[in-house]
């Protein structure tokens, strides 16, 4: 393995709330600049999440600076970065809040201020990797930031209030609350009824379908066929709506190409190598 420079997890504070973005980076220290990828993760996700090292290291070893992070209300806190150990902040998570943690953490590597040596980080060459809810971020990111140069959606929800049936947001408008079980961990996760009010309130800016048909930066779209969690049909919706954007169904993977955590060996999953490979080719081509 080529000698890959690491910068281990560093806290980023935020001007809209108290809670910070915690990311890291890896690169090749070969003075040369190189594309900055930021990889975001999904719901229920954290940067440290499963295979997402390994797949960091094999970005950093064919030539781009790696770069991925903790939304600042993902549930996990500085302390137990791969716990949700926070799920009073997890349930006052939105949308708003995670495009507002990528869009200052753009400016803070833009600005120069991240560890990453000028010499090593072409700051004019942003790409954006986003996996599930991450992945539709992404997609809202890129249409409103013109910094963004390329995208990549790995199992991306195509809208947001079409996952939302009426009837569970009346129920959930009259509790408060709605509790997510996750299967791993156990917990019961609290979802406050402000992620609704919040994209009813900013519904251009968080108009996924809109974003995707009006998409100027190249965009690829990968999606397993097997994925029960966001059915593969949302990629061929975000390709009809948008020919331009590039499509890759990969057979027979799931929704985390393979993926799991804790990893149960530390090899990349043969159906996600696939995944980052196409990424790797597709973002190639743009320059």
């Amino acid at each position: 393995m080529k000698n890959i420079q690491y910068i281990p997890d560093t806290h980023l504070q935020t001007p809209h709330h108290s809670r910070p973005v915690i990311y890291d980076a890896r690169y090749l220290p070969t003075g040369e600049p190189k594309p900055v990828i930021i990889f975001v993760h999904g719901f229920k996700g954290f940067k440290d999440w499963g295979p997402f090292n390994l797949l960091a290291d094999k970005f950093a070893q064919e030539g781009f600076v790696f770069t991925k992070l903790n939304l600042s209300h993902n549930g996990t806190t500085p302390e137990k970065p791969t716990e949700f150990a926070d799920l009073e902040a997890f349930g006052k998570n939105n949308f708003s809040i995670e495009l507002n943690d990528l869009g200052i953490f753009i400016d803070h590597l833009e600005g120069g201020h991240s560890a990453i040596p000028a010499s090593e980080a072409d700051l004019n060459r942003f790409l954006l990797i986003g996996h599930s809810r991450g992945g539709g971020l992404v997609i809202l990111k890129a249409a409103e930031d013109s910094r963004v140069q390329a995208l990549a959606s790995w199992s991306g929800i195509n809208d947001i209030d079409q996952r939302w049936p009426d009837e569970y947001i009346e129920e959930w408008k009259k509790k408060g609350v709605q509790y997510i079980f996750n299967s791993r961990t156990g917990q019961q996760m609290p979802l406050y009824y402000q992620v609704v009010e919040d994209y009813y309130e900013n519904k251009d800016r968080l108009d996924i379908p809109q974003a995707v048909a009006g998409m100027k930066q190249p965009h690829l779209i990968i999606h397993g066929t097997d994925d029960t969690t966001v059915p593969h049909q949302a990629a061929i919706h975000m390709n009809k709506l948008n020919p331009e954007t590039k499509l890759f169904l990969l057979e027979g993977a799931d929704h985390t190409f393979g993926g799991q955590h804790p990893l149960a060996e530390s090899v990349i999953p043969t159906h996600m190598d696939i995944v980052i490979q196409e990424t790797i080719d597709f973002f190639r081509k743009c320059f």
